[in-house]
C-alpha cells in the first residue's frame, strides 16, 4: 500500500520524496499549494497541525494500523525505523544520525530560509540587515558542515536520513548566494549524493 506524501516543491519536500525513493517505498504524491494556502484546509491541518508541509499518511505501520505523520525530522525517523534502511540499529551509531539531523532542523534549514526571506524584501535597509545577520550564519553552517565531511564521507559516517535531511537545503545552495566551490568537502558529498540514480528520482518526481 502506498504511502501518502502531502508536500510542496520544498527542500522540506524534497527531503522526503528522496528518502522514499531511496528506501524503495511506494507513494503517492498529494500537492499542497502553500501558495494558495492549501497548507490552512481542514484535511490537512487533521494531520499536520502546524499547517506545514510535508506530512505523510502511511496506511501500514509496522503494527499493521494506519498512521500520519507531521514534521519532516519525524517523518525521515519513522521511514528510517519502519525500514531499517539509513537508520542503524546500533544506539551508539544512531547517536551522530540523531546530532546532524537536529543540527539541519535547528539551523541549516531555518537560516538559510531567512535568507529566501530577505532577498525578497522590498525596502533595502531591511533587506541589507536580514541578509548580512542570515547569510553570515548560512556561511558559518556551510562552514561547519565542510569540516565535519572532511573527516567522514556522509554526516553521520555511512550514509543515513541525516543526508537526506541536509541535501534538501544544500539543493538550493544557489539561492543561498552560496558557492560549493569555497567548501570543496561539501561540495564532495552534494555530488555523490546527487549522483545516485534513486536520489535523482527524488529530487525529479513532480510535487507541485
Amino acid at each position: 500500500m502506498s504511502i501518502e506524501l502531502w508536500t510542496w516543491n520544498t527542500p522540506n519536500g524534497r527531503k522526503i520524496s528522496a528518502a522514499l525513493e531511496e528506501m524503495g517505498l511506494p507513494y503517492s504524491v498529494h500537492p499542497v499549494n502553500i501558495g494558495k494556502g492549501e497548507q490552512f484546509n481542514p484535511e490537512f491541518l487533521a494531520f499536520s497541525p502546524n499547517n506545514r508541509i510535508p506530512a505523510i499518511r502511511d496506511p501500514q505501520a509496522p503494527d499493521g494500523k494506519p498512521i500520519t505523520v507531521f514534521e519532516s525530522g519525524a517523518i525521515l525517523i519513522y521511514l528510517g525505523q519502519k525500514t531499517g534502511k539509513f537508520w542503524p540499529a546500533d544506539l551508539r551509531a544512531q547517536v551522530p544520525v540523531l546530532e546532524w539531523l537536529m543540527w539541519q532542523m535547528g539551523g541549516f534549514g531555518p537560516m538559510p530560509g531567512q535568507v529566501h526571506h530577505f532577498l525578497q524584501v522590498e525596502n533595502e535597509a531591511d533587506r541589507r540587515y536580514g541578509l548580512e545577520r542570515y547569510s553570515k550564519e548560512t556561511r558559518r553552517l556551510y562552514g561547519v558542515a565542510d569540516r565535519r565531511l572532511a573527516q567522514v564521507e556522509f554526516f553521520a559516517g555511512d550514509i543515513s536520513i541525516a543526508d537526506f535531511a541536509i541535501l534538501g537545503w544544500a539543493w538550493r545552495h544557489e539561492r543561498h548566494q552560496v558557492d560549493l566551490a569555497e567548501f570543496p568537502n561539501v561540495k564532495r558529498w552534494y555530488e555523490t549524493m546527487m549522483a545516485r540514480p534513486a536520489t535523482q528520482r527524488g529530487f525529479a518526481v513532480a510535487l507541485s
